[in-house]
């Protein structure tokens, strides 16, 4: 039996291996739901021009669905590491599944913030939930198996705009419910998924990774402070590039719409590449040096980017992209190994704080953009990866070992 058919029938895997049918299914599921979700970026033309939206606005709509999945987040890690909820991964997709359908039919700006806080609360079940699936069928390989993991997010986010550039934009707003059908997709594997995640926790305990190293609570503190810092100086610049490249593009190079979106692709699909990375590369050399090469080493090319053509752009782009990328999954695993057995605590935290200063961050550059223009909002962001230096204080955790319960 293949391990994609033992994801759905909820058998054990053996002990010791890497279940790629559960981490394909998890990654697959985190392409469809990020998928979904991307669509709001890409779309933000039509509704702008639909409902005359200023930045401002087009900021709080993923203010609105970024701070929804940010707060819930760890509540629900924390939660499910005292509660195992198995079939919770289904029930988010279901949220996310109404809040499309919401979003299709959207007829004011308030209803469509209602329906990016319905997308947002899928959103706060899925990444925890789905990280904590990923390190149960990692066998012991854990940056692997969070990069299968979060690379099929980073192709959804990367296909998002494709699919609007092909679907929503020619056929309009309500084309939308066409795509909320993924979502039903994704709540039958992961239902299968569901089986699985209930049958391991039926199992007798094994033996568990754990650190060797029993770090002070306020070293553990200050360390994770640290790498909240290094966060914000990956999701803001991310924010930038995310939310506003069509704009900047199209204001800039004065580009149409399309061809914007194509550019955008080009750098989510280099993102994708670098997650893929990030965590197999850690897994050999270890989390601290993937997360100070990939924050820092793209200071000169974010540096450049406001000065140089279009072409020069999309490349300098899809470079911070890759890079920029990488340091993610080492930061999620760096942090379940600095705090044992909190992993959907870790995986909430980090992730609600990534959907929360991504949020944050586009409503602030939005504003920005407003009152200063697209281009200074970008001058201002290419100073954000010296923020990097701080990888220097994160100390390098010691070698692991199995441990028992």
């Amino acid at each position: 039996m293949n391990q994609a058919t033992t994801a759905a029938s909820g058998q054990a895997i053996p002990a010791g291996g890497t279940a790629f049918g559960i981490l394909g299914a998890i990654s697959f599921s985190h392409f469809l739901n990020d998928m979904m979700q991307s669509l709001m970026l890409a779309i933000y033309p039509l509704f702008r021009l639909e409902f005359q939206l200023s930045f401002v606005q087009i900021g709080l709509i993923t203010l609105t669905y970024q701070l929804t999945a940010s707060l819930l987040q760890p509540l629900i890690g924390s939660y499910t590491d005292r509660h195992p909820q198995p079939y919770s991964l289904a029930f988010g997709m279901g949220s996310t599944f109404g809040g499309l359908l919401l979003l299709s039919q959207a007829a004011s700006f308030p209803m469509v913030l209602v329906a990016a806080a319905l997308v947002g609360m899928g959103s706060s079940i899925f990444h925890p939930e789905s990280s904590r699936v990923a390190r149960m069928a990692s066998g012991g390989r854990h940056g692997l198996a969070q990069s299968i993991f979060q690379v099929g997010g980073n192709m959804g986010s990367a296909a998002g705009p494709l699919l609007a550039a092909r679907l929503i934009l020619p056929h309009g707003q309500r084309s939308i419910a066409w795509v909320s059908l993924l979502a039903l997709l994704a709540m039958v594997i992961l239902t299968g998924v569901g089986r699985w995640y209930r049958h391991q926790h039926q199992q007798p305990k094994k033996d568990t990774l754990q650190t060797d190293t029993h770090l002070p609570r306020g070293y553990v503190i200050r360390t994770l402070l640290v790498l909240v810092a290094l966060m914000f100086s990956k999701f803001i610049y991310m924010a930038s590039i995310s939310s506003y490249l069509i704009f900047y593009l199209m204001h800039r190079f004065g580009i149409d719409t399309q061809a914007a979106q194509y550019h955008l692709f080009y750098f989510l699909f280099s993102v994708a590449l670098g997650t893929l990375l990030g965590g197999p590369i850690g897994d050999r050399i270890g989390r601290r040096q993937v997360i100070w090469v990939s924050i820092l080493g793209i200071t000169p090319f974010t540096l450049a980017l406001p000065y140089v053509g279009l072409d020069a752009s999309v490349a300098l782009t899809m470079i911070t992209g890759f890079m920029l990328a990488s340091a993610f999954p080492a930061m999620v695993v760096y942090g379940q190994e600095l705090i044992p057995g909190k992993v959907g605590t870790i995986s909430g935290l980090f992730f609600g704080i990534a959907f929360g200063l991504g949020g944050i961050g586009a409503a602030v550059i939005g504003q920005l953009a407003d009152l200063w223009g697209i281009e200074a909002v970008y001058k201002l962001c290419s100073f954000l990866p010296l923020i990097g230096l701080l990888a220097f204080f994160l100390p390098e955790l010691h070698k692991q070992k199995y441990l028992p319960h």
